[in-house]
């Protein structure tokens, strides 16, 4: 395929994606955004926790060399 043609493909499709609008369905958004979801993370970040550095200390690569 020539540049041309595949220039005016690319065109077409990010045409169509500009100017497509799909139907939304606010309920399952708002059900979605409020869903237990958090507690879910909170649960997978505490089996990390004992991983965790306790001090909050942040230490550069200059101070390493010191």
């Amino acid at each position: 395929m020539g540049r041309g043609r595949q220039k005016a493909k690319h065109t077409k499709v990010a045409r169509e994606l500009k100017y497509f609008s799909p139907n939304t369905d606010y309920s399952a958004l708002e059900r979605e955004l409020t869903s237990s979801h958090h507690d879910e993370h909170d649960d997978e970040m505490s089996k990390w926790s004992e991983y965790s550095d306790d001090d909050d200390t942040y230490v550069t690569g200059d101070e390493q060399r010191a």
